[in-house]
């Protein structure tokens, strides 16, 4: 008897000092993003929420508020002449966050220039750097490739990247990437890696050309295709080869492009992003 309640006050005693230890520091996060139309800060807005996270707009001086024609013009404009714009400056102490989060609308392949403004002068060395983005049919891969050439000395993570068109998808998907990278708990399953492509069948290739077809930025025939079970639906991988645009000389075809298209139940097919 005297064992057993020297067994349990032992237990006892190692419970608090454990109870007492020092405990881990939560990280600090921080969100920060440029957004022209809204959608952009839609996703800010959402992991900040979802983390209890510090969240940042970067404010161009110069705000880019003119229509859509009227932004691709101004942004050709200081592609042609390597111009950056200037930005206000940065409330936020850099230094003192762990993780940061960048998010961005896709502007030509990459991120908006305001962004671009942010990173020349920027220092994230040794920062956990998580980009986002928003865009019309894709961009995320590649504006990623161009985040950690802005800042190499970063740990750029995983990033997340929606259509404007699919805005409605944004919560369930943010809280899914964010359970994935290990920001918050909960329940995930991971997806299994797509098989070996195949040639498409015609259900397939009419499958590719509902989803894409009222896009005007994609004139592209399906070759081959792979599929794998998403939760409540198929996620289907397509390689296409991207065909000439009547009228557009100066947008030659891009060789084959990837195109990865949802079909949820009792839903019609939808692209998610095309990598070119």
């Amino acid at each position: 008897m005297k064992a057993l309640l020297f067994v349990l006050a032992l237990v006892a005693v190692m419970v608090a000092v454990v109870a007492c230890g020092p405990k881990k520091e939560a990280q600090k996060v921080l969100v920060l993003y440029y957004s022209q139309t809204s959608n952009t800060k839609t996703v800010a807005q959402e992991i900040a929420n979802r983390l209890g996270a510090d969240i940042e707009e970067i404010v161009p001086v110069n705000p880019y508020d003119g229509d859509f024609q009227a932004t691709i013009d101004r942004c050709t404009e200081e592609r042609e002449e390597g111009i950056i714009p200037e930005i206000k400056p940065v409330a936020a102490d850099i230094a003192k966050y762990d993780v940061i989060f960048i998010g961005y609308p896709v502007w030509f392949g990459t991120f908006a220039p305001p962004v671009a403004a942010f990173l020349d002068k920027a220092d994230l060395s040794g920062k956990k750097v998580v980009p986002f983005c928003t865009f019309g049919s894709g961009g995320l891969d590649s504006s990623v490739k161009d985040l950690a050439q802005k800042q190499p000395k970063a740990e750029i993570l995983p990033g997340y990247g929606v259509r404007a068109a699919r805005m409605a998808a944004v919560p369930n998907e943010v809280d899914q990437f964010l359970k994935a990278g290990g920001f918050i708990e909960g329940e995930y399953t991971p997806l299994e890696a797509f098989p070996e492509q195949h040639e498409v069948s015609e259900e397939e290739s009419g499958i590719f050309d509902a989803a894409v077809g009222d896009y005007p930025m994609i004139h592209a025939k399906a070759k081959t295709v792979a599929q794998r079970t998403i939760p409540g639906g198929t996620e289907y991988l397509f390689t296409a080869e991207d065909l000439p645009r009547e009228g557009e000389a100066d947008m030659p075809p891009a060789g084959d492009i990837k195109v990865y298209v949802t079909v949820l139940e009792g839903e019609a097919p939808v692209f998610t992003q095309v990598i070119r």
